[in-house]
């Protein structure tokens, strides 16, 4: 019977690094699992992510190219304040 109780002792606690391995296992086991779902995911979010930054970017320069027509509007209208009407007499 003294045998038998010594068969039966408790195993030790895992180490460290044997939790660490069983963790990595089971990670990549998940990621196997659902890498396809991960990656259509990241994809969505990549594409959403380009497509804010591409608006923004194209409003930017809309707004920009906007005040540059705005600015030549103003030049030429301090030209026509300057020089006053045109008549068939000063032309």
């Amino acid at each position: 019977m003294a045998e038998e109780g010594s068969g039966r002792a408790a195993k030790a606690p895992p180490t460290a690094a044997e939790m660490q391995l069983q963790r990595r296992q089971q990670e990549l086991e998940y990621f196997k699992k659902n890498a396809a779902r991960i990656r259509s995911r990241n994809l969505l979010t990549g594409l959403g992510i380009g497509a804010f930054v591409v608006g923004i970017f194209s409003y930017t320069i809309l707004s920009v190219k906007q005040e540059r027509i705005v600015d030549e509007l103003d030049e030429e209208a301090k030209i026509h304040i300057i020089r006053g009407p045109r008549t068939g007499a000063n032309s």
